[in-house]
C-alpha cells in the first residue's frame, strides 16, 4: 500500500474530526458566543449543508483539473476554515467558516476516492478506501474526544486550532507524497450520468440513507448537554461517552461492511430497527447514567453497522453513473446530518427537553424503515437481481481499465471489479 494513501488517510482524519467534534462542544461555544444550544446546534448542520452542495458540485467541477493540485487547494482552504473557526469573532462568522471548511471538505473527499483508488492495482481498491474510511473511524474515536477534551480544559477554540495542525500535516504529506496522476483518458458524459435522477429506487436510496443518518444526529448532537443536564455526568465524562460511541462506530462499520455484500436489505432492516430501539430506550432512560453510556455505544454500533449496505445501495442502483454515485452516497448522508440536528433543535426550542432528540431521531428511522419495505417491494417486483447485475456491469464497462503508474484515475465515485465504496462508508462523508 503506497505511503501517499496513509496520507490521505490522515486527511481524512481531520476532517473526519472537524465534521463531528463539535458535538462534545456546543455548550462552551453557546455559552461564549451567546446563543442557544440549538442555535450551536446549527453549526453541525451548516457542515453538513455544505457538503451535501459541495459533493456533487465539486466532484463535476473538478473533472478536469489536475487531481494532485486540487487535493492541494482543498485541504489548504479546509485548513484555513479552522484557523477562521478559531479566531471567530461572532457567531456569524464561526457559522460561514464552518460552511466554506464543508465545501472543502466534500471536494476532498470526491477526489482523494479517486486518488486512492487510481494508485493501487484493482485488487487492492477496497484497501485503499479502507485506510481512507479508518481515518474517520479514527476519528470519531481519537479525534472527536480529543476535541471534547480540549474544549474542557482550553476552551473551544483550541479545538479547532488542533484541527489547523492536523490539517497542514496532512497538506505537507499531499504535497510531498502524493505523485502526479493523469486524467482519465476518456471524459465521462454527464448527460449521461444525469439520467440516474430519473431512477424512483434512486430517489428511495437517497430518502433511506437521509432519514437513517439523520435520526442517529438528532439525537447524537446533543448528546453532550443530555449526559450533563438530563443523566446528571460531569462534562469530564463527554470526551470519553463521545470515544465510546466512536468504538461503537468503528466495530459497527467493520461487521457490517462484511455482511452487507450477501444480506444487503437485511442488514438495512435490522440495522435501522435496532438504532429506532435504541434511540428509544435513550429518551425512556436518559436520566441513568449507564443506561445512557451504554446506549451511546450502541447507538454508534447500529449507525454504522447501518452504513455500508447505505452505501451500497446507492451504487447498485445508480451504478451506471461513476461521477455521481459517490457524490450522491455523500450528500444524502449530509442530508441527514442537516436534517437531524436542526430537528433536534427544534423539539428542544419547544421545551421538550433533550432527551426528546431521540424521540425524534426514533420517528425518522422508522420512516426510513417504511422506505426500506417499499424499495424491497419495488426490487422485487422489478426482477431486481437481474437489473442490480446489469447496472453493475454498465459501470463497470464504463469506467475502463489502466495499468502501471499511468492508469487513468476513475471518476469520483466510480466502481470496478473490487469497488470499495460498496463496502465501507460512513454517516456525514
Amino acid at each position: 500500500m503506497p505511503l501517499a494513501v496513509y496520507i490521505l488517510g490522515l486527511s481524512v482524519f481531520a476532517l473526519g474530526t472537524s465534521e463531528f467534534m463539535l458535538s462534545g462542544l456546543l455548550p462552551p461555544i453557546a455559552d461564549d458566543m451567546n446563543v442557544s444550544i440549538p442555535q450551536a446546534g446549527l453549526l453541525i448542520s451548516a457542515f453538513a449543508i455544505g457538503m451535501v452542495v459541495g459533493a456533487p458540485l465539486l466532484a463535476v467541477a473538478t473533472l478536469r483539473l489536475p487531481r494532485r493540485t486540487t487535493l492541494i487547494a482543498l485541504i489548504s482552504v479546509f485548513g484555513l476554515g479552522q484557523v477562521a473557526g478559531a479566531l471567530a469573532p461572532t457567531y456569524e462568522v464561526l457559522f460561514a467558516s464552518r460552511v466554506v471548511s464543508a465545501l472543502a471538505c466534500a471536494g476532498f473527499w470526491a477526489v482523494g476516492a479517486a486518488v486512492a483508488i487510481a494508485m493501487v492495482p484493482v485488487n487492492q481498491r477496497a484497501r485503499a478506501m479502507a485506510v481512507m474510511i479508518g481515518g474517520l473511524s479514527i476519528a470519531n474515536v481519537l479525534g472527536v474526544p480529543m476535541g471534547a477534551f480540549l474544549g474542557e480544559h482550553l476552551g473551544w477554540r483550541s479545538a479547532f486550532w488542533a484541527v489547523g495542525v492536523a490539517s497542514a500535516v496532512a497538506l505537507v504529506g499531499v504535497v510531498t507524497r502524493i505523485p502526479y496522476i493523469p486524467l482519465p483518458e476518456k471524459k465521462p458524459q454527464l448527460r449521461q450520468e444525469l439520467a440516474i435522477y430519473r431512477d424512483r429506487q434512486v430517489w428511495l436510496a437517497i430518502v433511506i440513507t437521509a432519514l437513517a443518518a439523520g435520526g442517529v444526529f438528532c439525537a447524537f448532537s446533543y448528546l453532550a448537554p443530555l449526559l450533563t443536564d438530563v443523566a446528571g455526568l460531569d462534562s469530564g465524562w463527554v470526551p470519553w461517552i463521545l470515544g465510546l460511541f466512536g468504538l461503537g462506530a468503528l466495530i459497527g462499520t467493520t461487521i457490517g461492511g462484511r455482511v452487507a455484500d450477501a444480506h444487503l436489505f437485511g442488514v438495512l432492516l435490522s440495522g435501522i430497527t435496532a438504532s429506532t430501539v435504541f434511540l428509544a430506550a435513550l429518551a425512556l432512560f436518559a436520566s441513568s447514567q449507564v443506561a445512557v453510556v451504554a446506549l451511546a455505544f450502541l447507538l454508534g454500533l447500529s449507525a454504522f453497522f447501518t452504513a455500508p449496505a447505505l452505501n451500497a445501495r446507492m451504487f447498485n442502483v445508480a451504478g451506471a453513473a461513476p461521477t455521481l454515485a459517490g457524490a450522491t452516497t455523500t450528500a444524502a448522508f449530509n442530508l441527514g446530518n442537516t436534517s437531524g440536528p436542526w430537528l433536534g433543535g427544534t423539539v428542544i426550542d419547544a421545551d421538550f427537553g433533550f432527551a426528546a432528540t431521540a424521540w425524534a431521531g426514533a420517528a425518522m428511522t422508522v420512516l426510513a424503515l417504511a422506505a426500506v419495505a417499499v424499495s424491497l417491494r419495488l426490487q422485487r417486483s422489478e426482477g431486481g437481481v437481474s437489473r442490480t447485475r446489469l447496472i453493475a456491469k454498465s459501470a463497470a464497462a464504463g469506467i475502463g481499465s489502466a495499468s502501471g503508474t499511468d492508469r487513468a484515475v476513475p471518476a469520483p465515485g466510480a466502481t470496478g471489479p473490487a469497488a470499495p465504496a460498496d463496502r465501507v462508508r460512513s454517516p456525514g462523508a
